[in-house]
């Protein structure tokens, strides 16, 4: 259903350290970097369907209040990486990893990056 996602940075140096840590726990990686915006995917030739970025109007980048990436985590055990990962790179926790309400064997985590983007990671089994 969607094509892309973006997120803001205001230190794309930043970001890319956390995301270069947090992508590959769900077997992903950093495909594009150029001065101003990074994108994360599938191995080629699928594609980049996440993107970090420096906003286009050129003002500082802010958090979207209620906005969420959710990312396919392939095993519960990528959903506790991605979260340590995340914690371990400037992250900060919003959810420790285990099951929630929404559905049987939902058990995801919810982490900000260092620019206070949410985010989660949920294995559906």
């Amino acid at each position: 259903m969607l094509l892309y996602i973006t997120v803001g940075t205001n230190d794309l140096n930043r970001a890319c350290r956390f995301y270069d840590a947090v992508m590959p726990c769900l077997g992903l990686e950093r495909r594009f970097l150029n001065a101003y915006e990074a994108g994360y995917g599938e191995a080629a030739p699928a594609r980049i369907r996440f993107w970090v970025t420096r906003p286009f109007d050129g003002k500082l980048a802010s958090v979207g209040n209620g906005s969420m990436p959710a990312f396919i985590a392939p095993s519960r055990a990528a959903v506790d990486a991605f979260h340590a990962a995340g914690l371990a790179t400037g992250g900060s926790d919003e959810g420790a990893p285990g099951l929630r309400p929404y559905g049987a064997g939902f058990y995801a985590c919810y982490l900000r990056d260092p620019d206070g983007n949410k985010l989660s990671a949920v294995c559906e089994g």
